[in-house]
């Protein structure tokens, strides 16, 4: 038979983290997490669509004509705003990797972006469904907090009672 410890917070080690963490900071810290995220969403989009962009002697043609930097401005500015609203979540309730939602989000938009070069209101739509992930992410760590905080409360209560 498994014998189970008496006290449950014993057997958790004092080196063992927890993924998600209340990020607080001075407002510099948030500010250079931000802007980090979203290079490295933006720099793995462009990467990641290099094969379809390079020149044609290896064989690929470019995916669309057109330029670059109208999409990589645009996600440098999409991903900023996303990764605000992250971090600003991050930094009052526990957010499962933020980072990890941020880039990838931004990651997936710059790689379709230049891959299919649409057109700014498609850009826009894109945008918006990114948006919407990180709200979903969001409200999901900001429901867990609010269950966390009621069950502290009522077993509170409980003891006091």
């Amino acid at each position: 038979m498994n014998d189970l410890p008496e006290n449950p917070d014993a057997a958790v080690g004092s080196d063992d983290s927890e993924d998600a963490e209340v990020r607080p900071g001075p407002l510099w810290r948030h500010a250079v997490w931000v802007v980090a995220v979203t290079a490295a969403g933006v720099a793995l989009g462009w990467v990641g669509a290099l094969f379809r962009i390079g020149p044609e002697e290896f064989g690929l043609p470019p995916a669309a004509p057109g330029a670059l930097w109208p999409y990589l401005f645009a996600w440098t500015a999409i991903g900023l705003a996303l990764s605000a609203v992250l971090r600003f979540v991050a930094a009052k309730v526990p957010v499962y990797e933020p980072e990890t939602a941020a880039i990838g989000v931004v990651m997936i938009g710059t790689r379709l972006s230049l891959g299919w070069r649409p057109e700014p209101l498609e850009v826009a739509g894109i945008a918006v469904v990114g948006l919407l992930l990180v709200a979903v992410w969001c409200a999901v760590a900001l429901r867990g907090a609010a269950v966390v905080r009621r069950t502290e409360e009522v077993s509170r209560a409980r003891g006091t009672a």
